[in-house]
């Protein structure tokens, strides 16, 4: 927690699930400041809506296997902190 920003940290203001914006906008192919960006969107636009939606994108990702890893890597670096902002 040490290693996030206030803004980065208002993702916890929701309860973890099993998959999420982050997840179907890019998953592991993208920096962790923008999962956090998404995560953070997510928090100020959550709705039934929207958590279907995201259950209908991580069926087809899973099924077309997308966006599983970074390039380079089995998973996606360690989040080692932002700049304070």
């Amino acid at each position: 927690m040490s290693r996030y920003t206030p803004k980065q940290n208002r993702r916890h203001e929701v309860k973890p699930g099993i998959t999420g914006w982050a997840q179907v906008n890019g998953r592991n192919n993208m920096t962790w400041e923008e999962k956090f960006d998404y995560d953070v969107w997510y928090v100020d636009h959550r709705s039934l809506w929207l958590d279907m939606k995201i259950l209908v994108l991580t069926f087809w990702h899973v099924v077309c296997r997308k966006n599983i890893a970074k390039e380079g890597h089995a998973t996606v670096d360690e989040f080692m902190g932002s700049e304070k902002t």
